[in-house]
């Protein structure tokens, strides 16, 4: 069974930085699929329902928030740049088919959920336009439950794509160069990112090969080409599957697939980090040895999906303090010294302010408590039983 990789980012403060591409060719979708994790057989399948005690089948992934945070990395330390990387996570939610009132919450890092999600999405709808195809020339209403006057125009729109000037976008979620310069040596990247809003998963053009800093540069489309190096535009057509179901709704894939459990759903289950027991999602068994790291690293996974749900990092990971703007620990003319005795500050000044808070709360209730005795009537019940006199 593969280890929990969310918990152990959780616990080291996410210190690896994420990997990237540097090629100037977009990655193939392809790679995606051959990235996608599969249990090695049957028996570890079998294993993995016997010990998480439920019938994974019965649920859907439902997309909750895409969240870039930006946080200290040890291995940043001595490389004269920032030391902070870039992370971004993906919350969703395991579901019954019928409602969402007992779930499991989930937080996964946004790489290993787009290489989850899209092959599977991908075969989808695939068989999806087989269907229609099939259904165009057959007098039958409802053809298999296939609807022919919305899959034709969609298959037929996914297979002209490129004649049409677009690209898919599903292409570009790995981190990749596409542009540069070759007199002045600028270069752009593209890979995905999340949206301002959180709801959404879209491609970001990035002025360094990790994909972290985002460019100054204006529409990402002025610098996508085919291979004729004509410039073509992003179609989100599949990967706006992976936050979204193709009703409008947030359920991107019910588990039940050929019978048993998704591949998608079996491998988001494995990795993620996992908040269980507070939403009342009779799940996973607390006597699941292979389950073990997880189990105990609970309340940090559900403590960090807080935070992060709590809204306190902007669109590019930077904090956001409450009723001001961004705060940026990462800017380019700061030394790491100076980085380091800002944060220093900030965080001496809000511990001053609730020490202050606190002094300020004892007088006021010394205070009370003279004019108590000075004065009138009290109440010796209170006195003994009210924790707040």
């Amino acid at each position: 069974m593969k280890a929990n990789v969310i918990s152990s980012i959780i616990v080291s403060s996410m210190s690896t930085a994420s990997s990237s591409s540097n090629n100037i060719a977009a990655p193939a979708l392809r790679s995606l699929m051959q990235h996608s994790r599969h249990l090695e057989d049957n028996n570890d399948d079998q294993q993995v329902q016997n010990n998480t005690g439920f019938d994974l089948s019965q649920y859907s992934v439902k997309f909750e928030k895409c969240q870039t945070t930006k946080q200290y990395d040890a291995n940043k330390n001595n490389n004269g740049n920032s030391v902070l990387s870039t992370k971004r996570f993906i919350i969703f939610r395991l579901c019954p088919d019928d409602s969402c009132s007992n779930y499991g919450k989930y937080l996964i890092d946004m790489d290993s959920y787009l290489q989850a999600a899209i092959p599977q999405l991908e075969a989808m709808q695939e068989q999806y336009c087989e269907e229609c195809n099939a259904c165009v020339n057959v007098d039958d209403d409802g053809c298999n439950g296939v609807d022919l006057d919305t899959c034709y125009q969609k298959c037929t729109n996914i297979a002209n794509m490129e004649s049409n000037g677009y690209v898919d976008a599903a292409l570009y979620t790995q981190c990749g160069k596409v542009y540069q310069n070759q007199n002045t040596g600028v270069a752009y990247y593209a890979g995905a990112m999340c949206s301002s809003s959180g709801t959404k998963i879209k491609i970001g053009l990035f002025s360094d090969q990790t994909c972290s800093t985002l460019a100054e540069a204006d529409n990402i489309d002025h610098y996508i080409k085919n291979d004729n190096g004509y410039n073509v535009k992003l179609s989100y057509h599949l990967l706006k599957q992976t936050f979204s179901a193709a009703d409008g709704g947030n359920f991107v894939v019910n588990c039940y697939q050929d019978g048993g459990v998704s591949d998608m759903c079996q491998n988001l289950y494995e990795e993620a980090g996992k908040c269980e027991s507070t939403y009342g999602f009779a799940g996973m068994s607390y006597d699941a040895e292979s389950y073990s790291s997880q189990i105990s690293n609970e309340q940090q996974v559900c403590e960090f999906i807080s935070k992060i749900k709590a809204g306190h990092y902007d669109q590019t990971g930077e904090i956001v303090l409450t009723g001001l703007s961004t705060y940026s620990l990462s800017g380019a003319n700061l030394s790491d010294s100076q980085i380091f005795a800002l944060t220093f500050f900030v965080v001496g000044v809000v511990g001053l302010a609730l020490y202050a808070f606190y002094l300020r709360r004892k007088v006021v209730g010394s205070q009370k408590a003279l004019s108590d005795l000075r004065g009138l009537r009290w109440d010796v019940s209170v006195i003994l039983f009210d924790p707040n006199k």
